[in-house]
Parts: structure tokens; sequence; C-alpha cells
């Protein structure tokens, strides 16, 4: 067991989460459900805004907020449901909408971050985790190779597992110096903004325009604001940040006419913002006193939007495998090694289809029919789609007799 005697003086807690957004809040709130003392910190003030988000939480993502109780407060605060998608590959459609979730939820949303991230804070301490707003980490604590706890300017806490979620640069993996693996380069760079007074294509909720070397995505989000972007590729961004506006308009009048006739007749509400990762990994997730979920332990290519998604299903598969450890019921090792094996088996076919995508390069012919049969098939678009929205995995629609099927107008 990872048990750590109580030292005099210091509070001791089952569970320090650090970072209190898409995946440290929900982790937080489970771990506290199951009774648990957990302590959550962010070194933000709350409600805080994140810039550098997309916002889309995908069917899979919707359900499990729908399974803690907190769907209903997220569409409360008049984040519009996404249902239809409108896709163009070249001079192919495709439009329809993906399968629902395991679970039955159909709709995804796309809440900003400053309501959605205090709907999961509130929640965690609604269940009894005490929340620490504005309080940056100066150490990761550590007994040896352990981690123990952490130090901040208010002192130092201690607990029986540090919980990293604190992102891509998260301060947990660097201090126990988290293996790394499945490491590519990263492939894209993005761009986008939000926009008022912008219609949707007729029937659709989600449009996406893939190009060769550049993609366009865009969805509604709250105070009938739409957020519309794009991607380049990685070493573009320097480039094409140096006159962002023109560029960001050029792209979606060669690639998109009507949106951009659109975009140009409504009004723009924010600045550009523009990311790119720098690195796409997976980093083994547990060790002695620590783990790391979200996008601490595995981060994408921006070309499928599976960011949240996977930082609340990772919170749950986590917070479950935590909850056998803390309680006895099994060793925190092997309960995380599950967790490594649960997160690995399901992320790794959608993290190979998201470089992939990430490449933009144009179709190769052979594939041209494929793609053609797909658009005039709804329930292959459908499918299709799924395997963007994660309610579709890629081995069951890649499959040979699947695309045979299509092919055959079987599908």
């Amino acid at each position: 067991m990872w048990a750590l005697p109580n030292q005099k003086g210091h509070s001791m807690y089952d569970a320090i989460v650090i970072g209190a957004r898409c995946a440290g809040a929900p982790i937080a709130m489970l771990l506290a459900r199951k009774g648990h003392k957990v302590l959550l910190v962010d070194r933000s003030k709350f409600p805080s805004d994140v810039r550098h988000s997309t916002l889309l939480i995908h069917q899979p993502g919707c359900q499990l907020l729908r399974d803690w109780g907190l769907l209903d407060e997220v569409i409360a605060t008049g984040c519009p449901a996404l249902r239809g998608w409108y896709v163009a590959l070249g001079p192919l459609v495709f439009q329809g909408i993906p399968p629902p979730a395991e679970g039955g939820q159909a709709e995804s949303y796309a809440p900003r971050r400053y309501l959605l991230d205090q709907i999961l804070v509130n929640a965690a301490v609604k269940a009894g985790a005490e929340f620490r707003d504005g309080l940056a980490i100066e150490e990761i604590v550590k007994d040896g190779d352990r981690v123990t706890g952490i130090h901040t300017a208010a002192g130092t806490e201690h607990a029986r597992i540090v919980i990293g979620a604190d992102g891509i640069h998260s301060k947990v993996a660097a201090a126990v110096d988290a293996p790394e693996y499945n490491v590519q380069p990263a492939r894209l760079s993005a761009c986008y903004t939000y926009f008022s007074n912008v219609s949707m294509v007729e029937g659709a909720q989600l449009e996406l325009y893939i190009g060769t070397y550049r993609g366009i995505f865009g969805w509604p989000t709250n105070d009938g604001k739409v957020l519309f972007g794009l991607t380049w590729q990685a070493h573009e961004l320097e480039e094409m940040s140096k006159d962002l506006e023109r560029n960001f308009f050029a792209v979606f009048e060669t690639l998109a006419p009507d949106l951009y006739s659109r975009l140009r007749a409504g009004k723009r509400e924010d600045e550009f913002i523009t990311g790119r990762l720098p690195r796409c990994f997976f980093r083994k997730p547990y060790g002695p006193g620590w783990a790391l979920v979200g996008d601490a332990g595995a981060a994408y290519e921006y070309s499928t939007a599976h960011g949240i998604t996977n930082a609340f299903r990772q919170a749950q598969h986590a917070a479950d495998a935590l909850a056998e450890g803390l309680s006895g019921r099994r060793s925190l090792d092997e309960a995380l090694a599950d967790f490594e094996r649960q997160r690995n088996d399901f992320e790794f076919p959608y993290y190979d289809f998201t470089y992939h995508q990430a490449t933009q390069q144009p179709p190769d012919p052979n594939v041209i029919p494929l793609f053609a049969a797909i658009a005039k098939s709804p329930r292959a678009t459908s499918d299709f789609f799924g395997v963007f929205a994660q309610t579709m995995s890629p081995a069951a629609f890649f499959a040979p007799e699947n695309l045979g099927a299509i092919m055959s107008g079987q599908r």
C-alpha cells in the first residue's frame, strides 16, 4: 500500500488533486463522493476561463456529465445542443448525426470553459472536497522516490496520493520524470475565435471543412456565439501569425466560400487564439504516491477535439481505481496499472486515427470511391462521424467487412 503516516502539524488527505479543470475537478468530485478526504487546488482564481480550448464535449463525455448529475446544469447555461454534422471533403459532402453514446446520450455540447469548469468545481465542493484556488504549486514534496505532498506559499500538505491534472506541462509529471511513450511530433497548429450573428448550415450545428494541409471547424457555444477556427500545419504557425486576420479569412474564403460570407456578415467578438502542442504523447500515469489524468497523462492532436471527453473518461476510470486502492481492496499500484491498460486500450486507436487525420494530406485516389459511398449512405455517414465522436471504434468502422458492405451499398 502507498500509505504515509500523518506528519505532525500537517493535514493528511487521501488525495491531493492539482488542477481543477476537466480532469481534476471530476476526479476530486468522484473520490469525495466515495468518502475520501480530497484537496483540490488550482493556480487560477475561479470562475476562470481557458482560452486555449475548443470547448467541444462529444456524446460520451456528455453521457458522463449526465451520469454525474451535471448535464442539466450545463444545459441551463443556455449552451445549445449539437446534433447534426456537416462535413465537406472537397466536392463530397457528408451530413448526418453520429450514433449516440452507450447510455443513449445523443447530443454533444460546447460550453464556455468559465461556465463548465465552475460547474465541475462546485460539484467537487458539494461532494465534500476542499477547494483552494489562486494557489500555485511551488514544489512537489517527495520522500526518496515517493511523492508525499505539495508545497505552496500557504504551506505544505500531505496525501497518500498526489494526482496531477495540471495539463501537458504537468509539475507532477516533471517532478517524477514520468516516462513517455507513443510519442509523435506535433503536426497541427490551430487558430480560432468567436463570432456572433453567424448562421450554421441548415440542419447542422457542427461544420467541418477538410482541405489539403488546412481544416476548418465550428460549433455554437453560449450567448449566441459560435466558435470558428482552422488548423494549419504546425511549422506554419509562426509565419501565419504575422498577419492572423488576413491569413485566417483567406483560408475560409478558399476552402469554404459560403461560410466565409456568413462570417463576414457576422461580427467577430474576440481576438484570435492560437496554439500548438509541443508533441503528442502518452505518459505512464502512476507511480509511488502519484497519478496523472487528462492532458498530463496523454495529449492528442487537435483534429478530433477529444481532449475534454478523454479527461472525463479518465477521471471516472482513475477514480474507480484509486477508490479500490485507497480503501485497501487492492494495492494502489495494481489498481492504477489496470487504469493505464484501460486508458490505453481505449485511446490508442483514437490517438492513431487522430494523428493520421492531422497529416491533412490529399486523400489517396484509391479511397475516393469509399468516401463517395459513405456520403451516399446515411448509416455509413453516421458511423463515420461516430469515429470522430468516439461512439464508433476505428477498428469496427475500418474493418474490411464493414468497408466492403459500404462499397456494395449494404450499409
